[in-house]
């Protein structure tokens, strides 16, 4: 696995950063843990991750079936900051070509 800097963390320690928050989001919000219940670390995984200078970003999702929820985690190296931002699937449009 590579070791590169992510906005000033090492490349695991922004994943396993990333996947400690949606964890702690989702098991801090009752009226998820009531539907799914909690959730675990190794039950977070990684669509998709990037560095932009000193900036990271990745995509997550969790292995409960039917949640329709996905979640960005962003990491801002200018301020030392982090955001996590949680969405849910509200349709699915087909367009035909």
């Amino acid at each position: 696995m590579s070791d590169k800097l992510y906005g000033g963390l090492h490349e695991n320690k922004f994943r396993t950063i990333a996947k400690k928050a949606v964890m702690e989001y989702w098991n801090g919000n009752k009226a998820i843990v009531n539907k799914f219940g909690e959730i675990a670390t190794k039950d977070v995984y990684v669509v998709w991750q990037v560095k932009a200078i000193q900036n990271s970003k990745a995509l997550l999702g969790v292995s409960v079936e039917g949640d329709g929820m996905y979640f960005e985690f962003t990491y801002a190296g200018d301020e030392k900051q982090a955001y996590l931002d949680v969405y849910k699937k509200q349709t699915k449009k087909v367009f035909k070509y």
